[in-house]
């Protein structure tokens, strides 16, 4: 059986490959580069390695802090992504199926917040945390962090939450269960796509900032990943095969995490789209 493609078809994966090849080459050049000795980079900054070689990882593991820095950026990932998904499961929970006067009052205000860049709440926060004591602590970056993805999040599992059949909240009501139990047993285990959807955006969110870090975290001993890269890549800025070896270990735990749950992320950006 043969396979007939329409010239417009035939467009349109022209198109496709050429954006997928436009959006991996960085990607690409970062990793062949990392491969690459200082000389070899050179005399030739584009074409393969002749060699592999790998010096360059083994350096920046263990000859720079990177491994400490990476202990950081997880301790902030962990806790901001837990905090906020606690939050917005009870927050969703509550405007998609209480009710309440002022509910959807609440929710629009929720996601007007994620119209508001972060960069105008530096200087009040700031003020704020030196009152308080809580520049460069962990707690007070996590607190910062699940501020800033929660109202997304609050959005994402509302519009799922509501996608649930009204008929299991009634007979979960009707075998005396409450709303806590309903949500714990029924609507969370249904929500999965949608929640495993939340670490992965949330997670790349917070690993990959920066300025919150840099301001907030100013110990050195408290510098999250991307800080110490922008610090790392300023001392080593002549040796660009070392610095791309540190680029690819940043990027490659959150590439793990998000091919482990490609499946569920592609459903839970759906979520709510078709009822």
């Amino acid at each position: 059986m043969k396979i007939r493609f329409a010239p417009g078809d035939l467009v349109k994966q022209a198109v496709l490959v050429m954006a997928s090849f436009v959006a991996l080459a960085p990607t690409l050049y970062m990793i062949v580069t990392a491969l690459k000795s200082d000389e070899e980079y050179a005399i030739d900054k584009l074409g393969l390695p002749d060699v592999p070689v790998f010096e360059n990882f083994r350096a920046v593991l263990i000859d720079s802090p990177f491994i400490a820095w990476m202990l950081n950026s997880f301790i902030l990932v962990l806790g901001a992504v837990l905090l906020s998904l606690v939050v917005s499961c009870l927050a969703a929970y509550a405007i998609a199926r209480m009710e309440f006067k002022g509910r959807d009052t609440l929710l629009a205000l929720s996601t007007s917040l994620m119209a508001v860049p972060p960069v105008v709440m530096i200087v009040p926060l700031f003020v704020l945390y030196t009152q308080l004591d809580l520049i460069s602590t962990y707690q007070g970056a996590i607190l910062i962090y699940a501020g800033l993805v929660t109202p997304f999040s609050v959005y994402l599992l509302t519009t799922f939450f509501r996608t649930v059949p009204k008929e299991l909240f009634e007979s979960a009501r009707i075998d005396g269960c409450g709303d806590f139990t309903i949500l714990w047993q029924i609507v969370l285990p249904l929500s999965l796509p949608a929640i495993l959807t939340l670490v992965v955006v949330n997670s790349l969110y917070v690993w990959n900032d920066l300025l919150i870090a840099i301001i907030f975290l100013q110990e050195d001993a408290k510098r999250t990943l991307m800080a110490g890269i922008s610090v790392f890549q300023g001392r080593y800025n002549n040796q660009v095969p070392l610095t791309m070896a540190g680029m690819v270990i940043a990027s490659a735990p959150m590439f793990i995490l998000y091919i482990a749950f490609q499946k569920h992320f592609i459903r839970g950006l759906m979520a709510g789209a078709i009822k």
